[in-house]
């Protein structure tokens, strides 16, 4: 057997090779179906990629960074200055009397200083509650990061079932306007020999015309979906997995809405972001009160100087170490009106509180509210799918014996395709409001997710294409499969 080097020496010896094998590994790179993207993998993209939760980070960094700058007002302070200088003097004055021996003689000479300071805080309340605050202002930024999180969870489930609620929408009126179409072709040969007047063609003709309006409606739906997912993961997916047949549409667990209002007021991020947002109110009232008290500092100075003088030698240096106080005595009443005005903003954060306790509490009822009606409802539009198909074929066998005319056959088509578009809605209804119960007591997380995800199915991809129409006119429709049907009685 030739060697790994030998093999890669042959092939490197035909001309052009690798360029006869790339169309052939193109093509199998495109004749490979790509597999859809879940649930699970589309959110991890958006928590990767998403611009609002990426801006929310980036200010929790921020946050996190002032924090250390308060912090450092409170650690010692060390400045340290040098100089060097060319000096020169410039006499104009003559004297009469004999100059001392020694005096100076120099106009141009050198000199050079050094000087360092050192100071500690050993009290001082205005920087002392600054960093209390700045804790707590890092504590709320990532209590209002975790909410944008689990907001961003929420967007991308709801904009994927979406997508699917539109892809079965699409499906009940693709299949409902080729029914109607059957129907108006079969009503003009009808017509041409004479069955039927002209006004149930026009009825059967204004029908495919609605049932044609609708499917486009649906199909514009569609796109605007797939679209939708894009701008929140900053990614393109040409399919995704559907939703099976046969996930469990339960009530909240636990069961009673006052146990879900007791999990929000411990959990909803921004609930609690609020009422951070009171002590950070009461630090500003510290803060400016903090303005009518002293501060004490300790300080060491060291200074060195010299210089080239001719008469002089050697250099001069000092040092100092000591306490200074400082005593605000009066700064035009601005002390006073601060500690007033952060008094008021503290009574307007408490409000602010409340406000969002009370729309929390409504939230999580009305969202458990819904999920409780969502699988009556589901249930509900599950038996109406099936009394409208044995609706339809009645209305059928009536018409071909004549006890009933065209304009209750269409009506049938329509009022079957009408519920089976309102099961789906139904379905999806329930997973996104179940979702939305969660976020709203503020426990939506990926494990909640996963569990959402394993209800998908690889058999049900959802594709965003554009074939033909179905009417072979130029509107184009999205071929996404059958028409959803409900689960056997």
């Amino acid at each position: 057997m030739p060697s790994r080097q030998a093999l890669f020496t042959r092939r490197s010896r035909v001309p052009g090779a690798r360029w006869r094998l790339l169309p052939l590994l193109v093509a199998a790179a495109l004749a490979s179906p790509a597999q859809a993207a879940d649930l699970w993998s589309i959110a991890r993209d958006a928590l990767d990629n998403n611009a609002t939760l990426a801006s929310s980070r980036s200010t929790y960094q921020s946050t996190e960074a002032s924090r250390d700058v308060q912090r450092g007002d409170l650690l010692p302070q060390i400045d340290a200055q040098a100089s060097v200088a060319n000096n020169r003097t410039f006499e104009r004055q003559t004297s009469t009397q004999p100059q001392p021996t020694g005096s100076p003689s120099d106009d141009n000479y050198n000199s050079a200083s050094v000087s360092v300071q050192a100071t500690q805080a050993l009290f001082d309340a205005t920087n002392w509650y600054e960093l209390k605050r700045s804790e707590k202002q890092v504590d709320q930024q990532s209590l209002t990061l975790e909410q944008t999180r689990q907001q961003v969870l929420f967007d991308v489930s709801d904009a994927y079932f979406a997508i699917l609620q539109a892809r079965d929408i699409l499906a009940a009126r693709v299949a409902q306007e080729k029914a109607i179409r059957r129907q108006l072709e079969q009503a003009k040969e009808q017509f041409q020999v004479g069955l039927i007047a002209i006004t149930d063609v026009h009825e059967a003709q204004a029908s495919y015309d609605l049932a044609r309006a609708q499917r486009i409606a649906a199909a514009n739906d569609l796109q605007v979906s797939f679209e939708a997912l894009e701008r929140l993961t900053g990614k393109r997916y040409d399919s995704i997995e559907g939703l099976a047949g046969d996930i469990p549409i339960e009530t909240p667990k636990p069961a009673t809405r006052d146990a879900w209002v007791s999990m929000a007021m411990e959990n909803n991020p921004t609930l609690l972001a609020t009422r951070k947002g009171i002590d950070i109110a009461r630090d500003n009232v510290d803060i400016a009160r903090a303005g009518h008290l002293p501060t004490l500092d300790a300080y060491a100075d060291y200074n060195y100087s010299n210089n080239d003088i001719d008469y002089l030698s050697g250099h001069n240096s000092g040092a100092e170490i000591g306490l200074q106080a400082s005593v605000p005595i009066f700064h035009g009443g601005s002390t006073s009106a601060q500690v007033k005005s952060n008094t008021y903003k503290l009574e307007a954060s408490q409000y602010d509180f409340e406000a969002q306790r009370r729309q929390t509490t409504q939230q999580v009822r009305s969202f458990y509210t819904q999920v409780v009606n969502d699988v009556q409802t589901v249930e509900a539009r599950r038996q109406a799918v099936v009394s409208n198909r044995s609706a339809l074929e009645a209305t059928r066998s009536g018409y071909q014996v004549g006890t009933r005319n065209i304009v209750d056959v269409l009506q049938a088509e329509q009022n079957l395709y009408d519920a089976l578009a309102s099961y789906a809605q139904s379905r999806y209804a329930y997973v996104t409001d179940m979702l939305g119960l969660r976020r709203e007591s503020g426990t939506l997380d990926t494990e909640a997710l996963r569990t959402v995800n394993d209800w998908l199915s690889e058999t049900e991809n959802v594709r965003l294409d554009l074939p033909a129409d179905a009417n072979g006119g130029d509107a184009a429709i999205m071929d996404i499969g059958a028409p959803p049907t409900p689960p056997a009685e």
